[in-house]
C-alpha cells in the first residue's frame, strides 16, 4: 500500500507537535533537577501517588498514570524505596499486583517538590494558553493518549 503523506495543513501539526515533545520535558525537568534532585519522571510518579486514595495505587495503575513501562517505573520505585519514599507489598485483595504506597517522607518530598513543578508548568504552558486553549489541549491530549486500535471515530 502506498505511503499516505501528510498534507502541508498535517505537517504543521505534527511539526508543532513534536517540538513541544521534545522541547517541554527539559523545561520542565531543569528546575526539579537542580533544587530537588528528581527527574520529571521522578516527580510524576510520586505526584500521582500522593494524589491517590491513601496515598498507594497498583504498580499497574501507576504505570498507565505516569506514561511509563512497568520496567521504568519498577527501577524508580525500587530507588524510592531505598530512599524510604515509597514502600511496596502484594494487594491484599489480589496478590497477583503489587501496591506501591507514598511514605510521609515521600510525600514531605513531593510537596518540597510540587511548587517548583507548579511554576515551570505555568511559566512553558498554563499561562501561555488562554482557557479555551487550555480546553482545547485537554480534548487532544486526552484524544492523542488512547491506543490507535481503542480510537473509535
Amino acid at each position: 500500500m502506498p505511503t499516505k503523506w501528510l498534507t502541508d495543513a498535517e505537517k504543521e501539526a505534527w511539526t508543532g507537535l513534536i517540538s513541544l515533545i521534545l522541547l517541554l520535558p527539559g523545561r520542565l525537568e531543569g528546575p526539579l533537577q537542580r533544587e530537588a534532585g528528581l527527574t520529571l519522571f521522578d516527580y510524576m510518579t510520586l505526584s500521582q501517588m500522593s494524589e491517590a486514595p491513601d496515598r498507594r495505587l497498583r504498580m499497574s495503575e501507576l504505570a498507565f498514570l505516569t506514561s511509563g513501562s512497568l520496567t521504568r517505573l519498577s527501577n524508580v520505585v525500587k530507588r524510592f524505596e531505598q530512599r524510604g519514599w515509597v514502600i511496596k507489598y502484594p494487594d491484599p485483595s489480589d496478590g497477583r499486583y503489587t501496591i506501591a504506597e507514598l511514605t510521609a517522607s515521600g510525600y514531605d518530598k513531593v510537596a518540597e517538590a510540587a511548587p517548583l513543578h507548579v511554576e515551570a508548568v505555568r511559566l512553558h504552558a498554563i499561562d501561555l494558553l488562554s482557557p479555551a486553549d487550555q480546553r482545547a489541549l485537554a480534548r487532544i491530549a486526552a484524544r492523542l493518549r488512547v491506543r490507535p486500535q481503542d480510537v473509535r471515530n
